[in-house]
């Protein structure tokens, strides 16, 4: 006999722990929560600086990467993605973005109800506790997961934002909540000088309960379908070689397995396009050919300059100097040990004619060696790197084979539209003004990357082509969207068409890519999912005009 509960969640990530505490509230109802990873028990998850250790260790990073495509020169992009208790919220750069009020009007816009800007704001309001200044109409201050203000700062993060002001870029207090447009040190998802998972925030206080069940290191192999009603999950404790399990629900089995894993675990069950499932052997329980299509993510190039006259983190984090970093950490002190890798976070346009910001870009004063992952250079230096906000370029994430524990095929197909390469080009140059300013100029011995010979858009794109990497932002591939629309495959109460007692809630079912980095965006998916599998009636939308 299996171990029978009312809800089974997959996948304990940045929607997952949510879920499951939103869900065993209350006591009413049984959870399983099941993680292939292990427990978030590595000290460089904690440590807001542990980011360069997270990515690339494959006990805590799926290690996924991007097949070649035409527009990167055929090579493979790593697209790390979180392997833990948190899941990629335990692993990434702690950015917290919402995103602009367009993002989810455009959602709404689709065809799903309920999912427009002031229906998802109160949504974004019970999750976050804002520490900073902002306006509370926008902004929750009671919610488990604490956003603050960078409050470390650097003489060349400063100059970069007055150099912008130059270009025209305000600086905005707040890019969460009135208006997005503007420059300022980031947001992040952390509190006393550790990160806040949703793991900590939310799965933590909520392990005690009786009614919550988390197995860690539990991969899950195939949802178990009686006809078609999703009826439990079939896994491996301990992953390839472990011993076979299987759990059961009462009432539903919901995948939070990110926008790799959740499409790739439906088609091993059977849910997916019938073609490629009789390829691969897969007997089709239903055909839904959108499962793993709509696959978008953002793609980066940098600019890259070496600096002088000021000391950047590349000095700063070797040698008895980071010893005595370390040691401010430990007493409390600002410390380069609490930050996280972007300093600066800016939102502008491609063209003069935008109505709404189309491009984001980072800032930091350091520079990296382009030979090691995660490695900061031995010379000074700063980076920015920039990005279009919504992608046309979309790809897909497919099974290669029956076997669960083979990754599958990941393409995203960057650079494939026209309108994003001639995005990227424009992200580029902005990119290039912005380390050029009369601001900066004191600091700057020279552009490394591009380079003073790379100067036309042609050659701007073949430099995109050749260095721009992921920001990590992976999306789409269970795409809420009516039953009508080709790719389809959750409806807007994010129930799996075609089948019973199955959802997805994380990152995949976002019909469009936001104009921000994902973990915002999906903590505020959980917090909507739990009162539609719950039945709750959704809080009161809040209507605010838009700014002229």
């Amino acid at each position: 006999m299996a171990d029978t509960f009312d809800y089974i969640v997959v996948g304990a990530g940045s929607a997952g722990c949510i879920l499951a505490n939103r869900l065993s509230a209350g006591g009413k109802h049984t959870v399983c929560l099941l993680e292939a990873g292990p427990r978030d028990r590595s000290i460089y998850i904690h440590l807001p600086s542990g980011f360069v250790k997270n990515l690339g260790n494959p006990r805590i990073d799926w290690m996924y990467e991007a097949d070649p495509g035409a527009n990167t020169n055929g090579r493979r992009i790593p697209v790390p993605r979180g392997k833990t208790l948190g899941g990629s919220s335990s692993i990434n750069g702690m950015i917290y973005n919402r995103g602009q009020r367009l993002d989810y009007d455009l959602w709404a816009q689709l065809g799903n109800h309920g999912w427009g800007y002031a229906d998802v704001l109160p949504y974004f309001k019970r999750c976050e506790r804002w520490v900073g200044q902002g306006d509370d109409v926008f902004r929750g201050r009671e919610g488990p997961m604490t956003v603050e203000a960078l409050l470390y700062t650097h003489p060349l993060a400063d100059a970069f934002i007055a150099g912008a002001a130059e270009l025209g870029i305000p600086r905005n207090p707040d890019y969460n909540g009135a208006r997005q447009e503007g420059i300022n040190y980031v947001q992040r998802t952390a509190r006393g000088g550790r990160r806040v998972s949703t793991a900590r925030a939310f799965l933590r206080p909520a392990r005690s309960r009786r009614n919550l069940t988390v197995v860690t290191g539990a991969f899950a192999t195939k949802v178990l379908f009686e006809g078609k009603k999703a009826v439990g999950v079939a896994y491996s404790q301990g992953g390839r070689g472990g011993t076979p399990k299987h759990v059961r629900a009462n009432r539903e089995v919901i995948l939070s397995s990110g926008a790799v894993n959740s499409p790739q675990l439906l088609q091993l069950s059977g849910v997916g396009p019938t073609d490629l499932l009789n390829d691969l052997g897969i007997e089709t329980v239903h055909h839904l050919p959108g499962v793993g299509e709509n696959l978008r993510d953002h793609i980066a190039p940098r600019v890259v300059a070496r600096v002088k006259g000021i000391q950047t983190l590349n000095e700063i984090s070797r040698g008895p100097r980071l010893g005595w970093e370390i040691l401010k950490y430990v007493f409390g002190a600002k410390s380069i040990v609490d930050l996280n890798p972007s300093m600066v976070y800016g939102f502008w346009h491609s063209d003069p004619a935008a109505k709404s910001n189309d491009l984001q870009f980072i800032f930091t004063p350091a520079s990296f060696d382009p030979t090691r992952h995660g490695v900061l250079a031995e010379a000074p230096g700063c980076t920015l790197a920039a990005w279009q906000h919504r992608p046309e370029s979309s790809g897909f994430v497919r099974s290669r084979s029956d076997d669960p524990f083979q990754k599958p095929a990941i393409q995203p197909n960057y650079l494939a539209h026209e309108a994003d390469r001639r995005a990227v080009v424009a992200a580029m140059r902005l990119g290039r003004s912005l380390i050029h300013t009369r601001a900066m100029a004191p600091f700057i011995d020279r552009e490394e990357q591009p380079g003073d010979d790379v100067q036309t858009d042609d050659e701007l794109l073949d430099m995109a082509r050749q260095t721009g990497t992921s920001t990590f932002h992976l999306m789409g591939t269970c795409r809420m969207s009516p039953i009508t629309d080709p790719v389809a495959v959750v409806d807007d109460q994010l129930r799996v068409h075609g089948v019973h007692a199955l959802r997805v809630v994380d990152a995949s079912i976002m019909p469009r890519m936001m104009s921000a980095n994902l973990a915002a965006g999906t903590m505020m998916i959980a917090e909507k999912a739990s009162d539609l599998i719950l039945g709750k009636p959704a809080p009161e939308p809040i209507i605010v005009p838009i700014e002229e």
